[in-house]
């Protein structure tokens, strides 16, 4: 299956932090992939904006050599000298006055105008005030801003209103690439286009839902930052909780960016507050010649997490009494993501199971190998009776809908477009991001105003212990972390 291409109107692009690591890793890359699609109109323009001094030229041998360097194994780099004139630089001091005269002459009058904020978020409050008194941004442009959107409620508060003295919500795209990845837009496909599944999702039929985020590396360059942070800022509070949201939100009326958003609101508005039994913080040991997260941070008395465990509960019709157990870390066993949906057993079963019946999982992979997986059971074959056996009904999207994967655009290749296209349907309000920092806020107030360190795991583990006891003390087990 080929996936078909939808084109976008001409546009202007401009790239805040176009010298940067996201621009050199996913940004660039990733428009070049949809120009080699055919989705980058002919006479689009990509401005790169950073302090460097550099011109058009310099710029383009630094996207071409970003562009090799992160492009997939399949990408055809044949077209790449022609995509790398759609780019110009522009040498820009983000809280002085040096090149926005000449970005504002680089901007063409007609077609979309989005401006990329790939820079610190210190940042964003001076570039959009600029973009507004240079009359850069119209009442048409939109801007794009990546997380941390803030550090709690406050900050996040404040941040929301400094973008709103310039820009309307409409014209605001806080992007979490989670929510670009096939898997997780197929997750609504999945539920609302079959009827198979949405009358049986609800907590009459299924027992829990496991949401893990789970990765090999430790924080290594990003130590000092991420001692600032922790798992439940840099993954919880953004990236699962939106995945929670797809989960369980209500069907909105249609496919619309509002009606969307406002399911997902009423989710993060439901959760009830944890209480101390329900979260499990960690910390990775040292390995051998591996540091460990203290060494890494470079704070021996560090107490910040970076392993978390959370049974949530969501006061809501549809998902009283079924917990929502979510788990993310660093240096753990495997590099993965997926949601777990496990369905309750069959009150009785017809069949002779000395381990008693066994229920039916859907298994939705998010990343290394994105796809699904419905665990049926099935007779084993042979002869000697009626034996059972648990097997999965396998869907690889990279097989299904790509020839070895390369037909799937990566999550910020769809996200771009989407921002091109003024599709907020994949892109955080405003309002959604301060109602996650509400239910936030108290559990990390919590942990700092007390004294327990997060509990040692190995590296190379599925965590602490007691985030395995978290789930055995209500007789359920968490899925093994595999690739």
């Amino acid at each position: 299956m080929v996936s078909r291409i939808i084109p976008v109107d001409d546009f202007d692009l401009v790239i805040f932090g176009a010298t940067g690591d996201l621009a050199h890793r996913k940004i660039l890359p990733g428009l070049y992939r949809r120009f080699v699609a055919g989705q980058v109109p002919a006479t689009a323009q990509i401005i790169g904006a950073a302090r460097t001094k550099q011109d058009d030229e310099a710029f383009r041998a630094e996207a071409r050599a970003a562009i090799q360097e992160f492009a997939g194994k399949g990408d055809d780099l044949s077209q790449l000298d022609d995509f790398l004139r759609h780019l110009a630089y522009v040498a820009i001091d983000a809280r002085g006055s040096d090149g926005w005269d000449e970005l504002k002459a680089r901007i063409r009058p007609e077609g979309v105008h989005a401006f990329y904020f790939s820079v610190a978020p210190a940042l964003f409050g001076d570039i959009a005030q600029r973009l507004a008194s240079y009359g850069i941004a119209d009442t048409n442009s939109r801007i794009v801003v990546e997380k941390p959107f803030g550090r709690d409620l406050a900050t996040a508060r404040a941040l929301n209103q400094t973008l709103a003295q310039h820009f309307a919500e409409n014209q605001i795209y806080r992007i979490d690439h989670y929510l670009g990845k096939e898997t997780v837009q197929n997750l609504m496909a999945v539920r609302f286009a079959n009827m198979l599944f949405e009358p049986l999702w609800n907590a009459q039929y299924v027992d829990h839902v496991q949401i893990t985020v789970a990765e090999t590396v430790g924080v290594g360059g990003r130590g000092e930052y991420y001692d600032h942070s922790g798992a439940m800022r840099d993954m919880v509070q953004n990236h699962m909780m939106q995945l929670l949201c797809l989960i369980a939100m209500e069907p909105p009326y249609h496919f619309d960016p509002d009606a969307v958003r406002d399911e997902k609101l009423k989710v993060i508005r439901a959760l009830e507050p944890l209480e101390p039994g329900d979260i499990v913080r960690g910390q990775y040991q040292a390995d051998g010649d591996e540091p460990g997260y203290l060494a890494d941070a470079g704070n021996p008395q560090s107490r910040t997490e970076s392993f978390v465990a959370l049974k949530v509960r969501i006061a809501n019709w549809r998902w009283s009494g079924t917990p929502f157990y979510l788990r993310t870390g660093k240096r753990l066993r495997a590099r993965t993501s997926e949601i777990v949906v496990t369905f309750k057993a069959p009150p009785h079963s017809i069949f002779d199971e000395s381990d008693g019946p066994r229920s039916n999982q859907l298994v939705i992979k998010l990343q290394p190998n994105e796809g699904m997986d419905l665990t049926v059971m099935i007779k084993e074959p042979g002869p000697g009776g009626m034996r059972l056996v648990q097997v999965p009904l396998d869907m690889s999207f990279a097989d299904a809908l790509g020839e070895n994967g390369t037909d799937m655009p990566d999550a910020y290749e769809r996200l771009i477009m989407d921002v091109i296209r003024g599709n907020q349907t994949l892109f955080m309000r405003g309002d959604e991001v301060e109602a996650a920092w509400a239910w936030t806020d108290p559990i990390i107030a919590d942990w700092e105003a007390g004294s327990k360190r997060p509990e040692p795991y190995d590296p190379g583990s599925s965590g602490p212990d007691e985030a395995l006891r978290l789930l055995h003390r209500d007789n359920r087990r968490w899925r093994e972390i595999r690739p």
